[in-house]
C-alpha cells in the first residue's frame, strides 16, 4: 500500500509576534515569525528582504560628533548640522558632492527639530536645537537666518506650523506668532502663548488640529487664530517620552509612550481619539528594544506605509545597531500593523521627503556621513543579514509524530539568491535523543542564463536579458517530529527577494 503524504501550506504573513506562547503561535498564527530580521512585510504579500543604504556623498560633513540636524529638501539636496572646530553648531547644505557651510550658530545646540513650511511661495525650514535661537533655512538661496525677535524662543525645543502660524515649544510653554509669519511675536498682531502645565516633548499637526505631546499628557489645539485657539485634553494619563519618535503614518500618529509604541487615531466620533498600543504583538521584543537606550529617531517611508524607529547607542558597532519596522495594512488602528526588526542601521537622526515621483530617505550618525536608506543591496558594502524563523507548528495534532520529506518554497527573487534553510523539530530540543536536528541546506536560484542589467556578472554581448527567474524551489528534507519550525537566512549582498509561501509534504505517523 502506497504511503499517503499530506501537504501543509505556510503563507508568509503576520509579521513578527512575541506575545504568544510557542504552541499558540504555531497553531494560530502560521506564517508569522519569531525572528524577522532585516525583512519587511510586503504590501503585495510575503516577506521581502529590505534594501540597503549607501552614502549620499562620499565626503563627510566637516566637524566632530554626531550629525545634529538632518533635513531632506529634495532627492538631490540635504541640510545637516554638526559641531565645528569652535565647538558650536554649524549648518551645511549638500547636493551629493561636497558640503557648503551656511554659517555657525552662537552656541552648540542639541539634536535639532525642524518643520517645513511655505507662506510666500518659497519652501523654508525652521530649525530649533534647545540652546540657540530658532533659524530659518530658505531653499531659494540656501541661506540660514536666525529668528531673534523674542527671547521667549531662545532655546526652543520643538516647532510646528499650524494655521499659517509658527508654534515654538520650550518647557511647558507654547509661543505662537502672528498669522502668516514665523518671527512676529507682537501680541498686537495676534501672537501669544499657552501654558500646557507639563513639559512639551513634541508637536504634530493632525486632522486640522495641533497635537501637543507632553511627558504626562496629550492635548490638542483647535481654532484659526489667537482669537479662537482652544486647548483641550486628549488624555491626562499617558504622554510621549521621546519627540523624535512622532510620525504620522497611514492616517494615525505613532509615538513612543512609557508602555510601548502607541497610535493616536481619530475615530468615527467627532473629537474622539483611540490610543492603541501598537507594539503589543511584539511585547517581548519591544520591551528589550525600548529599554536599551533613551535615544531614538524615527522615519516615515510613505510608499510602503511604513514607520521605522532606530535605537541609538553611541558605543555600539554599526553592525549591531537595532531598529523596528511597522508596516500598516489598514488605514487606522493597530490591528493592521505587521512588525519586523532591523540590524545594522545605526541612526542618530533621520528624515524623508517625497518630491515629484521619488521618495528620499536619509539618516546619519557619528561617522560624519549621510546615508540614503532603502537603496542598493548592501549596508554601504557590507552584507545584509536577513533571518526569518517560524514558530514551531504542530500542523495537526501536536501529539502525533510526522515524517517530513519535501519543502517547496515559492519566492520572488530580483537577481541571484542563495539561502540557508534550517529545519528544526520539537522546539529544537537538545535533550531528546530521539529527535535528530537536520543539517543546514542551501536553496539557490538557478537559470544562469538570466542576468540583471548593471550586475557585475552581466557581460555585454554574452548575457541574455529579459528571462524569467526561478520562483519555485524544491528541497528534500529529512527527519521527524511532533512540531516543525523553519529558519531561512541570507547573509549576502544579493538583491532583495520576497518569501511568498512554503509547502511541507509529510506523512503523519501513528500515535505513540
Amino acid at each position: 500500500m502506497a504511503t499517503q503524504w499530506q501537504t501543509f501550506p505556510i503563507e508568509f504573513r503576520g509579521g513578527l509576534i512575541s506575545n504568544l506562547s510557542p504552541l499558540q503561535q504555531g497553531s494560530n498564527a502560521v506564517g508569522s515569525a519569531t525572528i524577522l530580521q532585516n525583512f519587511e512585510s510586503s504590501k503585495e504579500g510575503g516577506y521581502s528582504k529590505i534594501k540597503g543604504f549607501e552614502k549620499f556623498s562620499t565626503t563627510a560633513v566637516p566637524g566632530s560628533g554626531p550629525i545634529l540636524a538632518l533635513k531632506v529638501i529634495s532627492s538631490g539636496r540635504i541640510i545637516v548640522a554638526r559641531q565645528n572646530g569652535s565647538n558650536v553648531t554649524e549648518y551645511y547644505y549638500g547636493t551629493g558632492t561636497t558640503w557648503t557651510s551656511m554659517g555657525a550658530r552662537p552656541l552648540l545646540g542639541g539634536k535639532a527639530k525642524h518643520v517645513l513650511y511655505n507662506l510666500d511661495g518659497d519652501d523654508k525650514v525652521i530649525f530649533v536645537d534647545s540652546n540657540n535661537y530658532p533659524a530659518t533655512y530658505n531653499t531659494s538661496g540656501n541661506t540660514l537666518t536666525a529668528i531673534t525677535n523674542s527671547t521667549d524662543v531662545l532655546g526652543a525645543e520643538n516647532v510646528a506650523v499650524f494655521k499659517d502660524t509658527a508654534f515654538y515649544a520650550k518647557g511647558n510653554n507654547l509661543y505662537f506668532t502672528a498669522p502668516f509669519t514665523v518671527d512676529d511675536f507682537s501680541a498686537a498682531n495676534g501672537a501669544g502663548s499657552i501654558n500646557v502645565a507639563n513639559e512639551i516633548t513634541g508637536l504634530a499637526v493632525f486632522r486640522d488640529q495641533l497635537i501637543v505631546f507632553t511627558t504626562d499628557s496629550i492635548k490638542r489645539i483647535t481654532g484659526n487664530t489667537a482669537a479662537d485657539f482652544q486647548i483641550a485634553p486628549i488624555t491626562d494619563r499617558i504622554g510621549c517620552v521621546n519627540g523624535d519618535t512622532i510620525q504620522e503614518v497611514g492616517g494615525d500618529v505613532m509615538y513612543l509612550a512609557p508602555d510601548g509604541i502607541r497610535l493616536l487615531s481619530a475615530t468615527d466620533r467627532i473629537g474622539d481619539f483611540g490610543l492603541d498600543i501598537a507594539s503589543d504583538p511584539i511585547a517581548k521584543d519591544a520591551t528589550t528594544f525600548l529599554g536599551s537606550t533613551p535615544n531614538f529617531c524615527s522615519v516615515l517611508m510613505r510608499e510602503k506605509a511604513q514607520y521605522r524607529i532606530f535605537a541609538y547607542i553611541e558605543s555600539e558597532q554599526h553592525e549591531a545597531a537595532k531598529g523596528l519596522i511597522a508596516t500598516k495594512f489598514v488605514s487606522q488602528g493597530a490591528s493592521g500593523i505587521s512588525w519586523s526588526t532591523t540590524k545594522g542601521i545605526k541612526a542618530f537622526v533621520a528624515d524623508s521627503r517625497y518630491t515629484d515621483t521619488a521618495e528620499t530617505i536619509a539618516f546619519a550618525n557619528t561617522d560624519g556621513y549621510v546615508y540614503e536608506l532603502d537603496t542598493g543591496s548592501s549596508f554601504d558594502g557590507l552584507p545584509i543579514e536577513a533571518i526569518y524563523e517560524s514558530p514551531y507548528m504542530p500542523l495537526s495534532d501536536p501529539q502525533m509524530r510526522k515524517s517530513f520529506y519535501k519543502m517547496t518554497l515559492y519566492a520572488e527573487p530580483t537577481g541571484s539568491m542563495s539561502l540557508d534553510l534550517n529545519v528544526k523539530y520539537d522546539f529544537g530540543s537538545s535533550t531528546n535523543t530521539g529527535v535528530i536536528q537536520p543539517a543546514t541546506q542551501s536553496v539557490e536560484s538557478t537559470g544562469t542564463s538570466v542576468f540583471i542589467f548593471g550586475d557585475s556578472n552581466s557581460v555585454f554581448n554574452t548575457s541574455t536579458y529579459g528571462g524569467e527567474l526561478d520562483k519555485i524551489y524544491n528541497t528534500n528534507i529529512i527527519g521527524s517530529g511532533k512540531t516543525i519550525a523553519l529558519r531561512i537566512e541570507d547573509n549576502s549582498i544579493n538583491p532583495t527577494f520576497t518569501l511568498d509561501t512554503a509547502l511541507l509534504e509529510f506523512r503523519q505517523n501513528d500515535r505513540q
